[in-house]
């Protein structure tokens, strides 16, 4: 898990895992992480996502706005 840098300190977000084709969120207070694929959260928002992970803000925003609960369910 790499570091979320939270520029701004007002993020959810704790850290995150990238891969080929979905990205993985750790959140302050949860007991799991959460993988949001191409197949579950489709492939704009995944890549988006993995934008604003590298630049430390905003990711937790994109969530809750655009992918919420289009995390791959196991």
């Amino acid at each position: 898990m790499e570091r979320y840098k939270d520029i701004d300190s007002d993020s959810g977000v704790l850290g995150y895992e990238i891969n080929n084709d979905n990205i993985t969120v750790w959140f302050h207070g949860s007991a799991r992480p959460y993988t949001y694929s191409y197949a579950s959260a489709g492939s704009i928002h995944v890549e988006e996502m993995k934008k604003l992970a590298h630049l430390g803000n905003g990711l937790n925003a994109y969530i809750n706005n655009n992918v919420k609960f289009k995390y791959v369910r196991s």
